[in-house]
This record gives structure tokens, sequence and C-alpha cells, in this order.
């Protein structure tokens, strides 16, 4: 049986470059700031800001790296360029080093706290954009990047803490799952581009530690917080995700971190993905019960990624590629969010979005090829 139609995979590709994409050309692309607004309306205004983000901005620099060279496509050079002077010129915190969290809509420092998924973003979008113009300037930020996070958020024993001051004074925030998988994305992409063995010796420990800490005993999945804490859940779109970096990564293939969520998948998409409509939970407690039922674009996009790298997928990815086109993409842009009844939920498009979408057609396109 087909993988995939090649119609329906025309199709997605077509809504995403001829739709989504321009939309962040357009109208929501803050020309004064050289920033995207944090989401547009389903009319396609750009919603009252209230912030523009670090994490938002570095997202976009990889959507606009990715299309450089492309056949079409002759804009991304230019907007990727204008992202990267921006994240420097809006974000980077000239006294303490490393990047606020967020400005205000006036272009002035508003969250001034260090996060581990912002820094985590950078390094992974300076990655790719490096990977494409090679220029000196972008690969001296990437290691800017890097070596704030091995020198300010790395705790010792392989994790690094979420959130920190300003100064780099603590929080006790400790380490969460999110930002530590996004970082391992981040060392992925770097040591894509170049031969590091800092970041390898690093993604090796933070595979090792993520095991240790974060993997339930049970049924493998990867919990939200670390194992013992109060009020923990793990979320099936998670599982897919790390499955994915894991199974593409010759580094981390074969590691226990690989094989737990190689079973992890299995009850994860047991548990937590309807059927009949491929629809994926958000949140799950351990024992498969449904704590939040909303389904996500971004938890459909991650499925479907990482059933490229299943081997017997290929009935249910044409299920999820067909089920993501038909319930999530529309005329006008995408759904963020249905209800667990399958009904829209949320009608504004953030631009981090596009992000989700550009990693898992790239999966698509290389698993067709």
């Amino acid at each position: 049986m087909p993988i995939a139609s090649p119609p329906a995979l025309n199709t997605v590709l077509t809504h995403f470059h001829t739709l989504i994409v321009p939309l962040w050309q357009g109208p929501g692309w803050n020309a004064d700031l050289a920033l995207p607004y944090e989401a547009l309306d389903a009319d396609h205004r750009p919603l009252p800001p209230q912030r523009y983000r670090a994490m938002a901005c570095a997202r976009q620099l990889y959507l606009f790296a990715s299309l450089i060279g492309e056949p079409g496509a002759a804009f991304a050079e230019e907007r990727a360029a204008a992202l990267f002077r921006s994240l420097q010129r809006h974000f980077h915190d000239a006294e303490h080093g490393g990047w606020f969290y967020s400005i205000d809509p006036a272009g002035q420092p508003q969250d001034k706290r260090k996060d581990l998924y912002t820094h985590a973003f950078i390094i992974f979008a300076c990655a790719h954009y490096w990977a494409k113009v090679r220029e000196p300037l972008v690969e001296s930020v990437l290691n800017a990047a890097l070596e704030v996070v091995a020198q300010r958020f790395a705790t010792g024993d392989g994790l690094y803490e979420a959130v920190l001051e300003r100064n780099w004074s603590s929080l006790k925030s400790g380490p969460l799952q999110n930002p530590l998988m996004h970082l391992a994305e981040g060392f992925l992409a770097t040591l894509a581009v170049r031969a590091d063995a800092d970041v390898q010796a690093a993604l090796l420990n933070l595979a090792t530690a993520m095991q240790q800490r974060f993997i339930d005993r049970q049924h493998d999945v990867m919990m939200e917080k670390p194992l013992g804490a109060v009020d923990n859940w793990f979320e099936p779109g998670h599982q897919f995700e790390w499955f994915f970096l894991l199974e593409s990564s010759a580094v981390l293939r074969g590691t226990a971190l690989h094989a737990s969520l190689t079973r992890a998948f299995a009850y994860a998409e047991e548990t937590g993905v309807d059927k009949s409509s491929g629809a994926v939970s958000g949140m799950l407690a351990l024992d498969g019960s449904v704590r939040d039922g909303t389904q996500r674009i971004w938890a459909q996009a991650e499925y479907l990624r990482a059933l490229t790298l299943r081997p017997g997928s290929e009935p249910v990815l044409q299920r999820q590629l067909l089920a993501l086109q038909q319930h999530f993409l529309h005329e006008q842009g995408w759904h963020e969010c249905l209800d667990a009844d399958g009904k829209v939920s949320r009608r504004d498009m953030p631009s981090t979005t596009p992000y989700h979408l550009a990693t898992c057609y790239q999966g698509l396109i290389r698993h067709l090829g």
C-alpha cells in the first residue's frame, strides 16, 4: 500500500507554500520591529500585540532558513537575515549574556528572565541557518548560545535548569521535559552541520539523564516533570516527538532512551490516538486515562512525522495525513486546537506553529524520497 497518495502530500505542501508561509511575509510581519506578530486571527489580522518572544523569532528564523535555496523562495534569505538581526537586536542581553524571554510591543525588554526553551531554539535555528549561509557571525551566535547553556543552565548531572533570573541566579525551577527535548533537538541540529565532540558528549549525557529522571518504569513514557514530582503526566505528542529525534539520530539510536521511547510510542498510540479519527489527545495520566482531550495541531504533526520512521505504519500514515488535511488545514490557514469532540476551540494562528508543519513535511518528503 502506498505511504501516502501523492495528491494528498502535494495538497498539504501547496497549502503550506502558497498560504501559510505568505501569512508570515505579509500580515504576520511587523516591519517596524522586523519581527513576526505572535499570532493572527482567522481573518489574517494580527492579534493586538502583548509581547514578542525570542523563541517565536527563532522558530521563524528556522522556517525561512529552511526555505533558502528552494524553488520559488527567493525571499527566504532576506527574511532569514532580518530575523537573525532582530534576534540579536531585540533580545540579546549585552550586560549579562544570553537572550531575554520577551520584549514589549514598543520593543523594550519585558520578561528579562533566561529560559532554556528559548536558548534551545536559538541553537536550533542558528545551526540550520548557518548550514545554509555559512556566515561566521551566525556560527559565533550559535557558539555563544551553546556556551551559555553549558555554563549557566547545566546542573552537572546531564540536565539543565528550565528558567533562571536575568543575572543567572537560581529560581529553583529544576529541569522540565519540554525545554530539554528541544535542547536535544538543538544539539542534533548542531551535529548535523559540524563535528562537535563537546555537543555530542552533552547530548549523550542528556539522554542518559532523561532515561534516569523522566522515564516511567512501567510504560517507559517520557513524563513532563521529573519522576516523583507532584501532579505529573505525559503527552502523546511528546512521545512521538522524542521518538523521531532518537530514531533519526545515529548518535542516539541504540541508547536506553531510544529503547524506552520505542516502547512508549506504542503505549501513547494505544491510549492517546483515536483509531477512527486519528485525533491525538493532549494529556494523559499514567494509566492512560485522558486528562486533557484537546487536539493540538503540533501533536498531529509530530505523530505524522514519527510514523515515517515506524516500519509497517504506511496505512496509519496515510490516515494521519488525510486527518491533518481534513480536520486542521483550511483555506484560510489552520486550526490550532480542536476540543475533545473535534470542534474548533482556538481560532488564532500562532507564529510558532509553522515550525511544526515544516519539520513534519520535511520528514514526509525524506521518507517518500
